[in-house]
Parts: structure tokens; C-alpha cells; sequence
């Protein structure tokens, strides 16, 4: 019987009690119950056994690490595969590493490796759309998820075992023929460009990002940050290259565990792979850290802040450092939790600190951090950090104690039994072990290394490694709320500057070489779609399409007729629900007509005229007279005329204009960044023209266009486009 039952049964006979002595009315009432005969008086209990402490109780020591046998195989195709069978559960998972990062970012595309990762999956495969893989996963019960990060990509998959083909099927899609679609390469673009605006809501996030990028230097990739200048320059064509270039099979590694056979498992993932045969030269090694000491204190003003977060420390070191063990015991002694130095001092004993810790943070093939974090009340600033380092030279300056050193031991220790306790994890760090070079006994070498650390050993990197000297000190909060200056910590005190750039672009070379290069460029888009020659002869042309308007643009589909006449003359013409829409310019001068009133263009809208009147295509194509074209990359070139301006994106592969962006004026705010995106390409008087034409804005999506006819050199006259409504 459960305890919820004993529960019941006893509230039901206390309810049947309840019902005995109050009858209902008109009842006879029931005789009393009969006296209970007198009981013998209990014997006396004999005195309770105290309990033992809990510093009584005796553990036994822990086993060595035990690592399951990891059946390792390398596929004809290249591609290494890792099988860990799990029975306990019928579940398959599996995630392919692939030896890339956003350390592999060009300097003018920061966020290109993050964005690929995320496109990966999010932009469908060939055959698929993502909508359509997330109906089918969903449907099953299962996953496929794509990831890139500082020093590896990655493709995952899991399934119930029932399902596992299917899901095979799609995983093996997604990683070998992803297609990247433009409107999730905007939607991924929006949500980098969101967590940029948002970037110095939180105090705490500040501290640690800034402290990161001082240290390791802003101008390396450890120290480089998304702004929105560079994701709006990663373009479609640019997360192809990067995944063209990384992801072959050479350069892959596939784990895979649960409830399988492992040499069934072999066989079907090497007939599902057997179709990629991709190759590439080896990826080269990730840039190294260069980071010199940046000594000082870095103050980010935030006027709203209650409180002021910190990070101070140093360059730390690598896993496989021989003194990384003693390095993370006296970390730990210094402010690895309740029993911690900076603990005691400055949060129990000071009572100014809100949280305070420590930690020597490794990492696998670079230098890490040493960093001591945390938050203090704002007018405690400067005393708080003063005990900070003040604790920092006492470590540095004797032995600590037994007692601190076999706490921090059996932590350590203690803290490996949650790292390996399932087989998942364990094949995670047999992977970690395997990519970055490290041999698969690591974790008993560490192991063992961990309880040999010694009160000398922690003094002894304390004093080998740390430099309070060379700190760099990072304080996010209100300084007029500091109860002292931070000048008092004798240390140069340097602004942080939390500006965030706003969208915008940066000017394409303009040297020999790249504008040669841009007319090699344009002169292939000229030969794709008809040749200079055919665009040259177009004297006018009349376009009419069908406008659709993504619901949170507040915009009315509508009906347009475009009709142009050279050299600039451009008319459009649109009908909506809210009647007539008419524009004219005629390069330099222009007029705007509604069905509330016409009159001259000005400011924003005349300049958006003018840009209208310069990139029409086929005069945008020809970038004839004082017009410049210079190469921005290999397939994008920036084509220039007075203050106007549009970069137009090549297929590599025909040669076709793929994308047109260019800036538009905004009205009382920043230029309006806008994307274009060409498709549907058809014959009009030997010229191939683009039927469909997708527009985004600030990189989010916002219409398209359908045309329904197209006309070239029908004998327009001026004065019909002159004419107002």
C-alpha cells in the first residue's frame, strides 16, 4: 500500500467518525460508545542512540575512470566512426564533428561560420524545405540539429530506434547537401542581429565578454564580435563556400550511441555515406593565441546598473598542461564555492560581495582564462576588488592548508563521477580526446595528477603563473555610485566604449587590381544574360508585376507597372485597396502622386527615386559613363556613381545576377539596408530578366515580386510618363 493510500484510508475513517457523532437530523441519536478499559502504563523507553555525525561517515576511495571499449573504424570515404552500443534505452543518437569554427571567419564577415551553422539545417536540403524536415522529424519523435562554434562544427540526429533509417536519411541530407535558403539565412540573420541590439542589457554578460575580448585582443578572432556591418555582408553564396570548403569527409567524425549492433551499424552507415566522396585539402590549424598582458582597469559605464559586476584575471592555459591540475586546485581554493578564500573574505566576512568565484577555465588547443567574477555593491567597488587581489597575494605568498587541499581534491575528484556517468558523456570526451589530439587515457592521467597535487604544487603555480601585476580588471556599473574612484587601485584607468555600430557598409576598394577585377565580374553577368550588345540596344521597356507584402510590413498587396525610357527616364505606377500610387524621375528631379494629392519629391523620397532610377537593370548592368565598378569579392562587385550606390552578388555558377543590396534613405533614422534576390530567369528580346524578385529589409524578409509581363522596346513616349495622373 502506498503512502498516499495510508493518507486516504485514514482520512476516510476519520470522515466515518465524523458522520457516527453527527447523525443526521431527525435520526435517533446513537448510544455512546462504551468506556475503553483502563490500560497498563507504558514501560519507559530505553535512551535514543545518538546519531553519528556526518563527519563520521567513511567513504571508500574512488575507482579509476573506467572507459567503455569505443569501436573506432575509418570508412573507405575518409570519414572516422565511433560506435558505443547502449542498451538500456531504445533510443539512437549520433553527431558528426567536423574540424572548422568561426575562428576560421574572414576579418569583414565576422559571423559567417555561426550563421552556416545555424542555416545548416534551418535552409532544408535539395529535396526538402526545413519546414518540411521539422514536419517529418516531429511527426516521429526525433531531431536534426546543425551547430558551428569557436573550434568545431557539428551535425546531430536523435531518434527512437524503430525510426532510425528515416531519421539516417535525413541526418545524411543535412550534412552532405544542405541548400542554405536565403529567407532562413535572413531569419538567422535577424536573430544575430537581435542578440547585437541586445548585447548590453545584462551587466554580467558585459563584464565577461569585454574581459574576454581584452584579454585575448579585439583585433584577433578570439577577440572579435558580431556587429551587424558584417552578418549583412555573409551573403547565400558566402555560407555555401564556407561549408564547401569544410565540410568533406576527411574532415569529419561521426559518433554514434544507443541501442544498435555495432557491426550492423557499421555496415548501414557506410552504404548511407558511401555516396559522399568530397574532397578538399586539409584544413589548416586554428590561428594561434597572441594575446599580450593588458594591464589595467576597464571601466563600462552602465547608468542603470544597482550594482557593479566584475571580471579580473589573466591568459590562462591548455588541458594538457602538465600544471593544470595544481592550477585548478588552487583556483578552487581561492573561490571555487562556499568554503572558498574570496568567499569568506569578501561575501561572509566583508559583506559586500553578491556572488564571488574563481576558476583557471582550459581549453582543449588554446590558452584560457583565469578569471575571478562577480558582483559587489556599487559603492564597494573599489574595496572589493582591493580584497580580491589582496587574497590573490596571499595565495601567492604561503602554503595553503590540509584542510583547504583535500577539500579541493575530493571536489575535483568527487566532480568526475558526474563527467562519465553515462555513456554519452563518455563518448563525448573519447571524441574531445581523439579531435584535439589527446591520448584516451587523458582522464585517468588527470586522475591520478589530481590527487598528487600537494600544498607545494599550489604554491608553486600560484607564484609561477599569476601576475596580480599584469591583471586586467574589467567593472561594469555606475561609477558615480562608487564609494571611491577606481583610480585607486593605482592602476591606468581606460573607458570601454558599449556603442553598437549600426547597420551599415563599407566602401569596396578602389585600387587597379580590384577595379580591373569588378569588370571582369560585370563583363561575365553582361555575357549571361544576353551580352552587352543587347542591353546597350534597350531604349525602353514596361514591367508589370504583383507585389505581396509580408503582413508585418503594413503594406497592401498591390499591382505595379514599372516603364522606363533612356538614358533615366523611370515611372511606377501601383493599385492597391487604397488606390492609386504613381512616382516619376527622371534622374535629378521627380514628382509623387496619391489619391490624396500630388506634389514634388523631396529629401528621402526624392533620393529613393534617384536610387530607383540607378538600379534599373539594365542600365545598373551596363555601368556605362562615370560609373565605377570595383570587386568587393569574388563574385560581388560595388558599382558606384556620385552618392549612389549598389553592390550586385554573381552566381558563381552561371553568371546570372544572383542579389542586389544597397542602402535607402531613412526617414529621421539610420539608411534602411535592402537585399534583393533574383530567380526565375527568363527570355525578353534575347535578355534573360528575373520574373521573381524577393526583397528583404534590415535582413528581415518583405515582399516579393511575381512578374506577369515584360516588354522591351515598344516605342514609349516621354510625355506619357511625364503626364501626372
Amino acid at each position: 500500500m502506498t503512502r498516499l493510500s495510508v493518507l486516504l484510508l485514514l482520512a476516510g475513517a476519520c470522515l466515518a467518525d465524523e458522520t457516527r457523532l453527527r447523525p443526521e437530523a431527525g435520526a435517533a441519536p446513537s448510544p455512546p460508545p462504551a468506556p475503553a478499559p483502563r490500560k497498563a502504563a507504558p514501560a519507559p523507553k530505553p535512551a535514543a542512540t545518538p546519531l553519528p555525525s556526518w563527519k563520521d561517515l567513511v567513504y571508500p576511495p574512488l575507482h579509476a575512470v573506467a572507459i567503455p571499449n569505443v569501436e573506432t573504424v575509418a570508412l573507405p570515404n575518409g570519414m572516422k566512426l565511433y560506435l558505443l552500443e547502449d542498451h538500456e534505452l531504445p533510443l539512437i543518437h549520433g553527431s558528426a564533428r567536423i574540424r572548422t569554427g568561426n575562428l576560421f571567419d574572414p576579418a569583414d564577415k565576422i559571423g559567417l561560420a555561426t550563421l552556416t551553422g545555424m542555416v545548416l539545417r534551418t535552409g532544408g536540403t535539395r529535396s526538402r524545405t526545413g519546414e518540411q524536415l521539422d514536419q517529418e522529424l516531429e511527426g516521429i519523435a526525433a531531431s536534426v540539429e546543425s551547430d558551428i562554434g569557436e573550434s568545431f562544427g557539428s551535425v546531430s540526429f536523435s531518434c527512437l530506434k524503430g525510426n532510425q533509417d528515416e531519421v539516417l536519411a535525413v541526418f545524411h541530407d543535412v550534412l552532405t547537401a544542405p541548400e542554405f535558403r536565403q529567407d532562413k539565412l535572413d531569419l538567422a540573420r535577424t536573430a544575430i542581429g537581435g542578440s547585437i541590439a541586445r548585447r548590453n542589457d545584462e551587466p554580467q554578460e558585459i563584464a565577461e565578454r569585454e574581459f574576454a575580448n581584452i584579454v585575448y585582443g579585439r583585433n584577433t578572432p578570439y577577440g572579435w564580435q558580431e556587429e551587424y556591418s558584417s552578418i549583412n555582408r555573409v551573403t547565400r553564396g558566402d555560407l555555401a563556400a564556407f561549408y564547401s570548403r569544410y565540410f568533406f569527409p576527411a574532415n569529419a567524425a561521426l559518433a554514434v550511441w544507443g541501442d544498435f549492433d555495432a557491426p550492423e551499424m557499421k555496415a548501414r552507415i557506410e552504404k548511407l555515406f558511401a555516396d559522399w566522396t568530397v574532397e578538399q585539402p586539409p584544413v589548416p590549424a586554428f590561428p594561434p593565441v597572441a594575446a599580450k598582458p593588458a594591464a589595467g582597469t576597464f571601466l563600462a559605464t552602465k547608468p542603470d546598473a544597482t550594482q557593479t559586476f566584475f571580471s579580473i584575471g589573466q591568459l590562462g592555459g591548455a588541458f594538457e598542461d602538465k600544471d593544470y591540475p595544481a592550477l585548478e586546485i588552487m583556483a578552487d581554493i581561492l573561490g571555487g564555492g562556499f568554503q572558498s578564500r574570496l568567499f569568506r573574505k569578501v561575501r561572509t566576512e566583508m559583506g559586500n560581495a553578491y556572488e564571488i568565484e574563481a576558476a583557471w577555465d582550459a581549453r582543449y588547443d588554446h590558452p584560457g582564462l583565469f578569471v575571478i567574477s562577480g558582483s559587489t555593491k556599487s559603492v564597494s567597488t573599489v574595496e572589493t576588488l582591493q580584497a580580491i587581489l589582496a587574497e590573490v597575494d596571499r595565495i601567492r605568498s604561503a602554503e595553503v592548508s590540509e584542510e583547504e587541499i583535500r577539500t579541493a581534491r575530493d571536489t575535483a575528484l568527487n566532480s568526475l563521477v558526474f563527467a562519465f556517468d553515462t555513456k554519452a558523456k563518455t563518448l563525448g570526451r573519447v571524441l574531445n580526446y581523439e579531435y584535439f589530439g589527446y591520448p584516451r587515457d587523458f582522464i585517468q592521467r588527470y586522475q591520478r595528477a589530481i590527487a598528487a597535487v600537494t600544498r607545494a604544487d599550489v604554491l608553486r603555480v600560484a607564484r609561477q603563473y599569476l601576475a596580480p601585476a599584469s591583471f586586467t580588471i574589467v567593472a561594469v556599473g555606475n561609477p558615480v555610485q562608487f564609494g571611491q574612484s577606481l583610480e585607486k587601485l593605482g592602476r591606468p584607468v581606460t573607458a570601454v566604449d558599449l556603442t553598437i555600430p549600426p547597420p551599415g557598409k563599407e566602401a569596396a576598394p578602389s585600387d587597379a587590381a580590384s577595379l580591373a577585377k569588378g569588370r571582369q565580374i560585370l563583363d561575365r553577368a553582361q555575357r549571361a544574360v544576353g551580352g552587352a550588345d543587347r542591353l546597350a540596344a534597350v531604349h525602353d521597356f514596361t514591367l508589370t508585376q504583383d507585389n505581396r507584402f509580408d503582413p508585418d510590413a503594413r503594406r497592401l498587396d498591390a499591382s505595379e507597372t514599372d516603364r522606363w525610357i533612356a538614358p533615366g527616364h523611370l515611372r511606377e505606377s501601383s493599385r492597391d485597396s487604397g488606390g492609386p500610387f504613381d512616382v516619376y524621375c527622371d534622374g535629378t528631379l521627380g514628382w509623387v502622386s496619391t489619391a490624396t494629392g500630388a506634389g514634388a519629391a523631396a529629401g528621402p523620397t526624392l533620393r529613393q527615386l534617384r536610387g530607383d532610377v540607378f538600379r534599373v537593370y539594365f542600365t545598373l548592368l551596363l555601368a556605362h559613363g562615370e560609373t565605377s565598378v570595383a570587386a568587393v569579392d569574388d563574385r560581388t562587385v560595388e558599382i558606384s556613381s556620385g552618392d549612389l550606390s549598389a553592390r550586385l552578388v554573381v552566381d558563381p555558377a552561371t553568371g546570372l545576377p544572383r542579389q542586389l543590396l544597397y542602402e535607402s534613405p531613412g526617414i529621421g533614422g539610420p539608411p534602411l539596408v535592402f537585399e534583393e534576390e533574383y530567380s526565375d530567369f527568363r527570355e525578353v528580346n534575347g535578355i534573360q530578366v528575373p520574373f521573381h524578385v524577393t526583397y528583404h529589409r534590415g535582413g528581415k524578409y518583405l515582399a516579393e515580386s511575381i512578374v506577369t509581363r515584360a516588354e522591351i522596346n515598344t516605342g514609349l513616349k516621354l510625355e506619357d510618363l511625364e503626364r501626372h495622373p
